[in-house]
């Protein structure tokens, strides 16, 4: 057996128990700050995240068409694609859709911002489909719930008929549900602070009463989000163990 009297007299051992990193291969422990951090993986990229890249990808050149196209087809194209009563009735799939591929306020808001590391947080812990999954049930549930109070209540006459033809559109609903859904998946020390602070907005918005019916749909998709966290939980632990396998 000279190979082993060989390790033997050189002082070397093997360690070739699967699993067991730390003794083969120290150096790869060892990593700069930096380097453990990744801080690139905090923006979208085509294999990384393929629905929060493409879906920014569309929002970008639909928000450039916004700024240079002629400011009466832009209203018509916001006004088609608005999630008020009228539409909801006539072409809902359309406008629930359509709504959410503008972006109120151009590409650096602060839910346009959002929205770039929200998703690709979220979907680098539970895939793509299921990233959309949860921004559209945010987009979709939180337009209702303030859509169809407005419908009942022009109804019964407590509204003028004017205010079934409101103009809603943005992505501000799945980025808020997003949010919520996302903090579900931090740890403690970082998802009650997250909470706070994006519901104390939220709050301060609806206080001052500029727009009250959009202010409580971001306060009912944040609320969709977290009642999420049961499901985005088992995702988050189902691609763990699949990618441990």
């Amino acid at each position: 057996m000279p190979r082993q009297r060989e390790q033997q007299s050189t002082g070397e051992q093997s360690t070739e128990a699967p699993g067991d990193l730390g003794v083969r291969a120290p150096s790869a422990v060892r990593r700069s700050p930096l380097r453990a951090l990744r801080p690139w993986r905090l923006l979208p990229t085509p294999t990384g995240t393929p629905f929060t890249f493409g879906y920014g990808v569309v929002l970008a050149v639909l928000s450039v068409v916004v700024a240079y196209a002629d400011p009466a087809l832009v209203h018509e194209l916001h006004q088609g694609s608005s999630t008020d009563v009228a539409h909801l009735v006539r072409t809902p799939g359309l406008v629930l859709v359509g709504s959410a591929l503008w972006i109120a306020g151009g590409l650096l808001s602060p839910y346009a911002l959002a929205l770039l590391f929200v998703l690709t947080a979220l979907e680098r812990r539970i895939g793509g489909a299921r990233t959309a999954g949860v921004f559209l049930l945010g987009h979709i549930g939180a337009t209702l719930a303030t859509e169809v109070p407005i419908g009942v209540a022009v109804l019964v006459g407590h509204l003028p008929a004017s205010s079934l033809h409101r103009l809603d559109y943005g992505v501000s609903f799945g980025v808020a549900a997003s949010i919520g859904a996302l903090a579900g998946l931090l740890g403690p020390w970082l998802r009650w602070p997250v909470l706070a602070l994006f519901g104390w907005l939220l709050l301060t918005n609806l206080l001052a009463f500029t727009d009250p019916m959009t202010d409580w749909g971001h306060l009912i998709a944040l609320t969709i989000g977290i009642g999420t966290w049961p499901l985005v939980r088992r995702w988050r632990n189902g691609r763990a163990r699949v990618a441990a396998a």
